[in-house]
């Protein structure tokens, strides 16, 4: 089984940096292995400085879920309790917010992307850059 490691979560921010690029909107990339443990972040020049605590945070709950931030996002109203308590049970791992994305390779989720720094739409768009490289 292939596994998260620095060489392919570079590639992934690469892409995902390039998206941004075209976009004209500097962003923060944060790449997590399949328990969450980052693997590789960069942020671009002019990247808000919240967007490594929020791309870091959708990459943790794609990992998690093992779906986009912009699905949990769109039925996260179907279980309002549970949403309302994740702050406080994980307060700052996990955020259900457009623009993570897991990494999936055979049918496996080997890790996740997140990012930080646009709207929704641009931040997703990010993700789904870096994900068609793996």
């Amino acid at each position: 089984m292939i596994e998260m490691n620095f060489e392919l979560a570079e590639k992934i921010a690469k892409a995902a940096h390039k998206k941004s690029k075209e976009l004209n909107r500097p962003m923060s990339i944060s790449i997590v292995d399949e328990s969450g443990r980052m693997v590789y972040f960069s942020r671009a020049d002019g990247a808000g400085f919240y967007t490594f605590d929020t791309s870091k945070a959708k990459a943790m709950a794609a990992a998690s879920f093992k779906r986009s931030t912009m699905e949990i996002d769109s039925i996260k109203d179907q279980n309002p309790l549970l949403w309302f308590s994740v702050p406080s049970v994980i307060p700052g791992n996990a955020l259900p917010s457009p623009g993570g994305r897991p990494i999936i390779k055979d049918g496996n989720c080997i890790g996740a992307i997140g990012v930080g720094g646009g709207l929704p739409d641009e931040d997703d768009a990010c993700c789904e850059a870096g994900q068609a490289t793996v």
